[in-house]
């Protein structure tokens, strides 16, 4: 499916909503969810790290029986790759899905969105 823009050259329908304002905004609300998340969750990783490597003694430091704090903190790199997952899951469903699926029915329609 192509749609004519003046009559000059066929641009696709998929092109028609990469451009439309409604796009730009479900990609602009995506960014800024992800972006500031995606850091944190690097910065909180390059500190386990950095701690792991600079002050093994303080990750040696037993907690229960033989877990100690670097086995804790290695844990919660999973458990909050699981909430950050569940969190985006939730977000998605309320800030993104309606407005995508719009987007979705207008391009199955054939109709700009």
């Amino acid at each position: 499916m192509s749609l004519t823009d003046s009559g000059r050259k066929a641009v696709s329908a998929y092109e028609v909503v990469h451009a439309s304002r409604e796009f730009r905004t479900l990609r602009r609300r995506f960014v800024s969810y992800v972006t500031p998340v995606t850091f944190a969750f690097i910065g909180w990783y390059f500190i386990f790290v950095v701690v792991a490597a600079f002050a093994p003694g303080f990750m040696r430091i037993q907690v229960v029986g033989s877990i100690n704090i670097g086995l804790c903190f290695g844990a919660l790199q999973f458990v909050s790759t699981f909430a950050i997952t569940l969190a985006y899951s939730r977000w998605a469903r309320r800030n993104l899905d309606p407005a995508s699926a719009r987007i979705r029915q207008r391009l199955e329609r054939g109709r700009q969105p």
